[in-house]
């Protein structure tokens, strides 16, 4: 059973961890970039969530946003857990980020 519960670290070095996991499957926690990211994005930013009922399907599916502290700027994740033929849990996630745009003629590349 996959519950994203506990820590977590990305290929690219960038950590969540999930403190709170609730009975409805929702969660919150922190993220903290990986070593890629420039020293002003180096900064642990809270995450809020929610994960399928684990109880029912055995590899859910989550959702959760980032709103990076000290930045105009927020980060959706939607991915799913997977349990392979190990035992061991792997998330994989697509995300979107989203920066804050000076107006609707810069809207276009405020999205990554």
């Amino acid at each position: 059973q996959c519950l994203l519960s506990g820590s977590w670290r990305s290929d690219t070095g960038c950590r969540m961890v999930v403190s709170i996991l609730g009975e409805d499957g929702h969660f919150s926690g922190s993220y903290m970039p990986g070593p890629a990211a420039s020293d002003s994005e180096i900064l642990t930013s809270p995450l809020e969530g929610s994960q399928q009922d684990a109880e029912l399907v055995p590899q859910p599916t989550f959702s959760f946003t980032v709103r990076w502290r000290l930045q105009a700027r927020t980060t959706a994740f939607l991915g799913q857990c997977y349990v392979g033929n190990n035992g061991e849990e792997t998330l994989h996630a697509l995300w979107l980020l989203r920066e804050a745009a000076e107006s609707p003629a810069e809207d276009w590349k405020a999205t990554r």
